[in-house]
């Protein structure tokens, strides 16, 4: 194979890299990716650069699981109904833990960093004293608020098992796919309106003693 050639894929293996760099959409992003690993690993054979090459012999396989899995997602979202809870489009791409019984997972008014979603055990929102059984998402508003920060703290009143999706993640997933961004949407003005019918009903007693 010509050097010629080999120069051709290494420019066309770095025009690829460099656009992946400016895209928002994560599937483009990762075809992208793709491609230029690709090209470069060409380069790399016919200019016998073995780190090059090494590299992006690595990422390939990477970039290919990654496009599939982001894949997965957008078809899955796009085949759902409205009524498919979120938690089966986010539970793929969550990381899951263990949490002992008594502890504070985040506070009110602490920066949020991830939001969770609650496998088995039992949780507690503090302020409204409100249990959360498994089954239950929390933590999504404080990843889309304008400081970013929490509007109720969270604890364990059992041994939990919890998947958890970082802001990152989140974003990553929100930009993907409109259609999870609008379920994302609904899932908040619902946790909203909960908020405040139970910020009413608190402080009904108290105006009708008034």
């Amino acid at each position: 194979m010509s050097e010629t050639l080999g120069y051709v894929f290494g420019f066309t293996g770095a025009a690829f890299m460099l656009a992946s760099y400016t895209m928002k959409s994560m599937l483009p992003l990762r075809v992208a990716a793709l491609l230029a690993s690709c090209c470069l690993v060409v380069y790399g054979y016919v200019f016998h650069a073995l780190p090059t090459l090494a590299l992006y012999s690595v990422l390939i396989p990477i970039n290919i699981r990654k496009t599939l899995q982001i894949r997965k997602l957008v078809r899955t979202i796009e085949e759902a109904k409205a009524d498919t809870p979120l938690a089966q489009w986010l539970l793929p791409h969550m990381k899951r833990r263990t949490v002992k019984a008594g502890q504070v997972l985040w506070r009110q008014g602490d920066v949020a960093t991830e939001m969770l979603y609650l496998e088995s055990g039992r949780m507690r929102l503090i302020e409204h004293d409100q249990p959360l059984e498994p089954g239950a998402l929390v933590g999504e508003i404080g990843l889309f608020a304008p400081e970013n920060r929490r509007t109720l703290s969270l604890e364990t009143t059992e041994d939990c098992v919890v998947h958890g999706l970082s802001a990152e993640a989140m974003m990553h997933l929100y930009f993907q796919s409109p259609k999870l961004g609008y379920h994302v949407m609904r899932l908040i003005v619902a946790r909203l309106m909960h908020d405040t019918e139970v910020a009413r009903a608190r402080i009904a007693p108290a105006q009708a003693a008034a």
